[in-house]
């Protein structure tokens, strides 16, 4: 079922190699020219060292580049599954994702526009970010309402004319505070008394620099504002766009994102394996080359065990991850409802656990920024929250499982 076809396997053996390479030698380096430049949160002043397009362009050159996209010509004709590999190799970096054009939120826009985009659309938007030129941004997250249930959500999309009028503030948009931001898909309520209450909703194209869109900050996560990429708030205040800047026609924005978010829970689950692989083995290394009481340290109190259990449940996760997956590929997203909701809640807690106990086992320097243990504590925790927290999963999978015996969450058999 997991067997990988020679065109997928070569991909995952140069990708392992370009990593090893190419961006583990310079990756603390660049992180520390990131930290020391982009101090604070005026997003304005943030940049990318020159690093990264040298990085960019190598990994363009190898065919290493747009792998997440199943098109043969745009991206590399990998299915979900075989992608899933590479997301996995590409977690336990964080710079790598970014390398080979396949990080989030680009990832899962440029999918979005792939597949529900005007080739005027595809033209002005996916070519530049497939080419890496520019980088875009998703507004879906309100502050004022329980994000958690998206028809919640406050802000609007109105048609007058032959115009889009939007209003609304957003936050927790990833990328909003990267230099090459030039687009932002904007999700807003296009209300509709002839349509269901999940077709009311329209994603829309936005450039940044339109009039009346304004970035009011920058959201801290854990104190550190993850720069110069950033999760912003930023305001739309009666926006203009034209009407042809609907992606889909309007009130299509659920169907829209439910084709945006399966695909893209597979490659955060499968970083997050990723991660929690590396953390594993910097735990074992630090625990095995400190000594505390004439022992190393991993061989006092049970953190033995703790290796053990960490091996055990990140094998789970990879194995689950890849079964719906590969559900996605053969019966599509519908028949993989509850493995994507379930992995979506076992994942971020594998490497949550995983790297608290690499943390630990380093002591002070766990806590520090010498290794990546606690950005990828950051992004575990941050995962049991984006593209619905944990709850609204667990729910889901409820609600499968009950229909499955021939009940309903309101009806009895």
């Amino acid at each position: 079922m997991f067997q990988l076809t020679a065109h997928a396997q070569n991909f995952v053996e140069r990708i392992k190699k370009f990593i090893e390479n190419e961006i583990e030698p310079i990756e603390a380096d660049f992180w520390n020219e990131v930290h020391q430049s982009n101090i604070g949160s005026d997003w304005t002043k943030w940049q990318w060292p020159a690093q990264l397009e040298i990085l960019k362009t190598k990994a363009k050159t190898a065919g290493l580049w747009n792998m997440f996209l199943p098109d043969e010509k745009l991206g590399q004709g990998l299915t979900v599954q075989e992608y899933a590999y590479i997301a996995e190799l590409t977690g336990r970096s964080l710079l790598a994702p970014i390398i080979f054009n396949c990080n989030a939120p680009d990832s899962g826009n440029m999918e979005l526009l792939w597949r529900f985009g005007t080739e005027q659309q595809k033209q002005q938007w996916l070519m530049p970010l497939l080419d890496g030129k520019i980088r875009s941004v998703f507004c879906m997250t309100e502050p004022d309402v329980a994000s958690s249930d998206a028809t919640n959500m406050q802000a609007t999309a109105i048609v007058v004319g032959d115009e889009i009028v939007l209003n609304g503030r957003k936050w927790w948009s990833s990328g909003l505070g990267d230099p090459n931001a030039k687009i932002i898909i904007f999700m807003a309520h296009t209300p509709d008394n002839t349509k269901d209450r999940h077709h009311q909703h329209s994603m829309v194209l936005v450039p940044i620099e339109t009039a009346g869109v304004k970035i009011e900050r920058m959201l801290p996560v854990f104190g550190d504002y993850d720069a110069p990429h950033g999760h912003g708030e930023v305001s739309f205040d009666n926006v203009r766009v034209p009407v042809e800047n609907f992606i889909g026609g309007a009130g299509q924005g659920f169907e829209i994102a439910q084709s945006r978010l399966g695909p893209g829970r597979i490659h955060h689950c499968m970083r997050c394996i990723g991660a929690a692989e590396k953390s594993l083995e910097l735990m074992i290394d630090r625990g095995m080359q400190r000594t505390a009481f004439g022992k190393e340290i991993l061989k006092l109190g049970g953190n033995l065990e703790r290796v053990a259990e960490a091996r055990v449940a990140i094998d789970q996760a990879r194995l689950l991850t890849l079964y719906a997956a590969y559900k996605m590929d053969t019966l599509g997203n519908m028949a993989a409802l509850t493995e994507i909701s379930a992995i979506k809640v076992v994942a971020p807690k594998v490497l949550e656990m995983v790297v608290d106990m690499a943390i630990q086992i380093h002591g002070g320097a766990g806590l520090s920024r010498d290794t990546f243990l606690t950005s990828f504590f950051a992004q575990a925790r941050a995962l049991r929250l984006a593209d619905g927290p944990d709850e609204v999963h667990k729910a889901m999978i409820a609600k499968l499982e009950l229909a499955k015996r021939g009940y309903s969450q309101r009806h009895k058999k």
